[in-house]
């Protein structure tokens, strides 16, 4: 991998970035928690292991929205252009429900076996995060090209909206609070910014108090009370 491989941005729509941000973030943290858990105790593991059951179901999700919402449009304008990527996402589809069977088989297991199987997820997870992080590079230096020479930034829009109007109001926070606290300040800006602008009051108020506020630091807050008008 060669950085003459990453594209620039050059003003394009990015579909990939605040997302992979996320997950990002949320994977990294969550195989340091894995790797320093003590799995004898269980009421200590049971929000990791809470925790690890939502990211896989958001990252679920996720392949969910790219196969119906980009891919199915790009292979319409690009014959065989999302092949490797569909394969790519049943191989993450396995994974998820082979970390899912981990993690139950902890939750049944006598405390005497827990320290084991909590090894085995947590090397299970790391292999997961490690081509998942391979997946979103090709997407972001592959697919991403694709998109750009096949669609308008204002077709890529339509798309991103299509996503975010499939998702329920309480998905639509699960997702915020994994990209809200990845995100650059100015990023982090526009794309409440235009929230408060287009959704409805109401949405934008959960979303700032039930992703936002509980989940960027005080600093970050306040930044981005003082940009958007916000009560801090």
């Amino acid at each position: 991998m060669t950085h003459a491989r990453i594209p620039d941005l050059n003003g394009r729509y990015d579909l990939y970035g605040l997302i992979h941000k996320g997950l990002r973030k949320a994977q990294c943290e969550l195989l340091a928690r894995l790797g320093s858990a003590d799995f004898d105790d269980a009421a200590a593991t049971a929000p990791l292991l809470a925790d690890l059951r939502t990211i896989l179901m958001l990252g679920a999700s996720h392949l969910a929205h790219e196969d119906r919402y980009i891919h199915q449009p790009l292979e319409a304008r690009v014959r065989a252009s999302t092949d490797r990527l569909e394969h790519q996402h049943d191989d993450h589809r396995l994974a998820f429900a082979e970390l899912e069977d981990m993690i139950r088989a902890i939750e049944e297991a006598p405390l005497d076996a827990r320290a084991s199987l909590g090894r085995r997820l947590y090397i299970a997870f790391t292999v997961f995060v490690g081509h998942d992080l391979e997946h979103m590079h090709e997407e972001e230096t592959v697919t991403a090209p694709q998109l750009w020479a096949n669609f308008t930034d204002a077709e890529l829009q339509g798309i991103e909206m299509a996503i975010i109007g499939s998702l329920t109001p309480e998905k639509n926070l699960a997702f915020m609070r994994l990209m809200i606290p990845a995100m650059s300040r100015s990023e982090r800006a526009a794309l409440l910014g235009g929230m408060k602008v287009s959704a409805p009051a109401d949405a934008f108020a959960a979303v700032i108090e039930f992703a936002a506020r509980p989940h960027l630091s005080r600093e970050d807050f306040c930044d981005l009370s003082s940009r958007l008008g916000l009560a801090a």
